[in-house]
C-alpha cells in the first residue's frame, strides 16, 4: 500500500443500528454562499486571538504569549485531552491518581493582592502616546499578573517557601466597587450593590464601574457562550473529528474542557471591593509622576493627599492606611537622565525606600520595529471587559490585531520594577501586618478574657438576649443599618489577617484566624460577614495540604459549605448568588482532588449548584459534566471495581450531552456521548463497534447520536428536507469533505454571537426519565 493510500481517512465507525437507518439531510446548492449571506463579520487574526484559549492546544497562557483567556494543558491535536498533572509541594498528597490539578492552582493564583495604580497628567499623557488608551495602568496591568523569578514568602511560624507562580493585580479601585445591578436570567435571585457604598460611587460612572468589576454570574454565561459559538462554527470541520474520534486519548477523569477552566477563571476574574471581604481592598499603591514635572516631590504629595482625604478617598468600610510606593517615570527620548537621578535621591530623602526610577520610552512603537515586544493581555480581566473587547473587535473595520507594541527595553524595565516592588516592599509589609495583628488582636481574642468578652457581647442588660436589648445597649462593632465593620474595629483586622495570610498561602493561619470570626460574625448577626468567614474557612482546610480525615471533611467542611452557600442567598438582606455560585464551585473542585467519599462529596455540591438555579443554561451543561467527572474518578475495588461510579458518571455525561444538544452545541454534545460510551463499555478494541448492554439506553444514546449528527451538518451548511433518504455512511465522508473544503476557506464568516440555524429535530426519544429507570434499564 502506498504512503498516499494510508493517509487516507478511513469512514467513521458508527453502532450498527445507527448505520442502517443513517439519514443525511439534501445538501443545498451553495452551503458557502448560504453561510456567507449571514449578516457576520468576517473572521481576522484580531479577532481569533480573543478565542486563542478555547480553540488552540496550547499548555498554558502567560502574559508573554498575548493570549486573553487560559488553555487546558492537553497534548499536541486537541484541546480536550487532558492536562499534566504537576503534583508539587504544594498539592494535596491525597489526590487520586490521574487527576489533574490545575484548578487549585488557579484559585491559588486568583486571590491575589490588589495594588492601585494613581499618575500625574504628564505620565497618563506620555502613556497614552504610546498607543495605550487606558494610560499607565493598562500597561502595568497584565505583567502583575505573573511576578518573574522565585518570590519568597514567611508563613507564621518563621517557615520560607518560595513560588514561581506569585502575582499580583494593578487596579483603579473606583472601578471595582460593588456588584452590578444585573439579575441572573432564569432565577428569582437578585444581585445587589452592598450596602454602605452610596458615598464610593460619585467617584465613577456606573458605566465604566459594571465594565470593569467581576462578579456578575449573566455575563459570565454570554462570555462562555461567545467562545462555544466560536468553536462550533471554526472548528477544522466535521469529518476530521469523525475520522479520527477513535484515536483521540481518552479524557481522564481529573481533566476538563477549557471552556469550564474559562467559567471558572472568569468567576474569580475582577472580584468586587465589599465590605465582607478584603482581597480587593488595595494593599498598596503605586503614585507616579513624570520626571518632566517642575517639581515632583509636590506633586507626589497632592496625589496622596488626594488618595488620604480627597476626591479619591475609598468608602469608609476600606483601610486608607495602606503602603504608598513612589514612582518617578523617566522618558528616555526627551528627559535628562542626570536631573532625574537628582529628583530620584530627594525622593527617597522625603518618602523613604518605598520609592523606584522607571525609564520608559515615550515613542509609539510598531510591529515591524526590531525591538517591537506585543503588550500581552490581561488572563485575569473580567468577563464583562472581555465582552466589551469581543464587540469592539467585531465592530472595528480594521481586521488587522489592535493591540498596542511597546519597546523590548519597557518590557525589561517593568518587570525589574514589578520584581522590586513585590520582593523588597509588597510581600515584607504584609509579613509584617500579618505577625502584628497576630499578636495584638487575634492572640487576645483566643485567650480566656476575649473568649469571656465574646460571650458577653451576646448578652447584655440584666441576663437579657442581645435579640430584645436595644441597639444603644448592644457593644457590638458591627453596624446593622449600613452592614459593615469600622476598618479599625478588631472583627476588621482580624478579617484581614486572615486574607493577608491566605494570599501569602498560610492556610493554617488563615483557618484558625476565619474559624475565630465565623463565631464573632454569628453574634452579630452580620450575614454576609458569616457567610464569607466560613467560605473561606472551608477553601482554607481544602487548600491546606494536609491530610483531611473523612470525620473532620463532614463535620467542619460540608458545614462551612452549607452554611456559607446558605447565608449567601436565604439570609435576610444577604441575597448573593455570585458568592454562593463561588463558594460551591471552588469547594467541589477542591473536594475533587481528594480520595474516597470526598469525590462523592464534590459531585453532591456540583448537584446542587445545577439545583439551586445559580447558574444559567450553559453553567448547568458545564456543571454536569463536573457531576460526571467527579464520579469517574471514584476507582473501584478489586478485580471486579466495586464502589466505582463509572456508571452513573456516563449517566450525567448523557444528561450533559442532552443539554448541550439543546443548546445547538454539537461538538460538546458528541465529546459527552463518546465519553459515556466509554464509561459505559470496557471494549478497548475501537475496530469493532460499541454497544452498550443496555438496550434501553443504547437506543437512546442512538437516537441521541443520529439526532446531533444532524445538527452538525446543520451547522456546517446542510439543509433538511421533507424527503429524507437513508444513505450508506462512508457516503457521508465524501460528499461532507467537498462541501466542508469550500466552508473552511478564509473568506468563511466567523459567526460570533450568532446562534445555531434552527432545525427541526423532534422531540428525544425514548426519554431520558424513562431511560433513568434502574428496574426497567438495569443502570444507574
Amino acid at each position: 500500500m502506498t504512503p498516499l493510500q494510508d493517509a487516507t481517512p478511513k469512514p467513521p465507525k458508527y453502532p450498527a443500528d445507527l448505520e442502517a437507518s443513517m439519514i443525511l439531510p439534501k445538501q443545498r446548492a451553495s452551503p458557502a454562499s448560504s453561510l456567507g449571506s449571514l449578516p457576520y463579520r468576517t473572521s481576522n487574526p484580531s479577532l481569533h486571538k480573543l478565542f486563542e484559549s478555547t480553540t488552540l492546544p496550547a499548555s498554558g497562557s502567560r502574559p508573554s504569549s498575548g493570549t486573553a483567556t487560559p488553555t487546558a494543558s492537553a497534548i499536541p491535536g486537541s484541546v480536550f485531552s487532558p492536562g499534566s498533572r504537576q503534583n508539587g509541594a504544594g498539592t494535596p498528597g491525597g489526590m487520586a491518581s490521574g487527576v489533574s490539578d490545575e484548578h487549585r492552582r488557579l484559585i491559588q493564583q486568583a486571590f491575589a493582592p490588589h495594588v492601585a495604580v494613581l499618575a500625574d497628567m504628564q505620565t497618563e499623557e506620555m502613556i497614552r502616546g504610546k498607543g495605550l488608551t487606558e494610560g499607565l495602568l493598562q500597561l502595568l496591568r497584565p505583567f502583575g499578573e505573573s511576578v518573574p523569578g522565585k518570590v519568597t514568602i514567611r508563613d507564621s511560624i518563621g517557615k520560607s517557601e518560595s513560588f514561581e507562580d506569585f502575582g499580583i493585580r494593578f487596579v483603579n479601585p473606583h472601578h471595582s466597587l460593588g456588584v452590578p445591578q444585573v439579575p441572573v436570567p432564569g432565577q428569582g435571585l437578585h444581585i445587589d450593590t452592598t450596602n454602605g457604598q452610596r458615598d464610593a460611587i460619585r467617584s465613577s460612572s456606573s458605566s465604566t464601574r459594571q465594565r470593569s468589576v467581576g462578579g456578575d454570574v449573566a455575563q459570565i454565561e454570554e462570555l462562555v457562550d461567545r467562545h462555544l459559538q466560536y468553536s462550533e462554527y471554526n472548528s477544522h470541520g466535521m469529518v476530521p473529528d469523525y475520522l479520527h474520534q477513535g484515536d483521540l486519548a481518552a479524557q481522564s477523569e481529573g481533566s476538563s474542557s477549557p471552556f469550564y477552566t474559562l467559567y471558572l477563571r472568569r468567576l474569580l476574574s475582577g472580584l468586587p471591593m465589599v465590605p465582607h471581604e478584603t482581597f480587593a481592598h488595595p494593599v498598596a499603591s503605586i503614585i507616579a509622576v513624570s520626571s518632566q514635572n517642575p517639581n515632583p516631590t509636590e506633586e507626589f504629595r497632592r496625589l496622596y493627599a488626594r488618595q488620604r482625604e480627597g476626591d479619591l478617598r475609598l468608602p469608609q468600610w476600606v483601610e486608607n492606611d495602606y503602603l504608598r510606593y513612589y514612582v518617578l517615570v523617566h522618558e528616555e527620548e526627551t528627559g535628562d537622565i542626570a536631573k532625574s537621578n537628582q529628583q530620584f535621591d530627594l525622593m527617597k530623602r522625603h518618602f523613604g525606600l518605598n520609592c523606584h526610577l522607571l525609564r520608559l520610552k515615550s515613542q509609539q512603537c510598531i510591529a515591524s520595529d526590531d525591538d517591537a515586544v506585543r503588550l500581552p493581555t490581561c488572563e485575569w480581566m473580567s468577563a464583562s471587559e472581555e465582552l466589551a473587547e469581543i464587540q469592539k473587535r467585531e465592530a472595528t473595520d480594521d481586521i488587522t490585531d489592535p493591540t498596542p507594541y511597546i519597546p523590548d527595553s519597557d518590557v525589561t524595565a517593568i518587570r525589574t520594577f514589578i520584581r522590586e516592588l513585590v520582593a523588597q516592599s509588597l510581600v515584607p509589609q504584609m509579613e509584617r501586618q500579618v505577625s502584628q495583628w497576630n499578636e495584638q488582636v487575634l492572640a487576645r481574642r483566643r485567650g480566656i478574657s476575649g473568649r469571656f468578652m465574646s460571650l458577653s457581647k451576646r448578652w447584655t442588660g440584666f441576663g437579657s438576649s442581645r435579640s430584645s436589648s436595644s441597639p444603644a445597649l448592644s457593644n457590638s462593632n458591627y453596624d446593622s443599618l449600613q452592614g459593615f465593620y469600622r476598618p479599625d474595629s478588631p472583627e476588621a483586622l482580624m478579617r484581614k489577617l486572615a486574607d493577608y495570610s491566605f494570599m501569602l498561602r498560610d492556610w493554617k493561619l488563615a483557618l484558625s484566624t476565619y474559624d475565630v470570626l465565623r463565631t464573632d460574625f454569628n453574634n452579630d448577626k452580620a450575614w454576609r460577614h458569616y457567610a464569607g468567614a466560613a467560605e473561606m474557612a472551608a477553601i482554607s482546610a481544602l487548600m491546606s495540604t494536609a491530610p483531611l480525615t473523612s470525620k473532620t471533611r463532614t463535620e467542619n467542611v460540608d458545614t462551612w459549605l452549607e452554611a456559607a452557600s446558605y447565608s449567601y442567598t436565604d439570609r435576610q438582606r444577604s441575597s448573593a448568588p455570585y458568592y454562593a455560585l463561588r463558594t460551591l464551585a471552588l469547594g467541589l473542585e477542591l473536594l475533587r482532588l481528594r480520595t474516597g467519599s470526598a469525590l462523592d462529596d464534590a459531585a453532591r455540591w456540583a448537584s446542587r449548584i445545577i439545583e439551586t438555579g445559580l447558574v444559567g443554561t450553559i453553567g448547568s451543561a458545564l456543571f454536569t459534566e463536573r457531576v460526571s467527572v467527579c464520579h469517574a474518578a471514584r476507582p473501584g475495588i478489586g478485580h471486579f471495581k466495586l464502589g466505582s461510579r463509572h456508571r452513573k458518571a456516563a449517566l450525567w455525561s448523557v444528561m450533559a450531552a442532552e443539554k448541550w444538544f439543546l443548546l445547538h452545541k454539537a461538538l460538546q454534545a458528541e465529546r459527552c456521548i463518546d465519553n459515556a460510551i466509554q464509561l459505559y463499555t470496557s471494549n478497548d478494541n475501537t475496530d469493532v463497534p460499541v454497544k452498550l448492554p443496555f438496550s434501553q439506553m443504547q437506543a437512546f444514546i442512538d437516537d441521541l447520536r443520529r439526532q446531533i449528527l444532524g445538527l452538525r451538518l446543520s451547522i456546517k451548511g446542510y439543509d433538511e428536507d421533507q424527503e429524507d433518504s437513508i444513505v450508506d455512511p462512508s457516503l457521508i465522508v465524501e460528499e461532507a469533505t467537498e462541501t466542508l473544503d469550500t466552508v473552511s476557506r478564509p473568506q468563511r464568516k466567523s459567526l460570533i454571537g450568532a446562534t445555531a440555524p434552527p432545525i427541526d429535530v423532534g422531540p428525544l426519544s425514548p426519554t431520558l426519565e424513562r431511560s433513568e429507570k434502574k428496574e426497567d434499564d438495569n443502570f444507574e
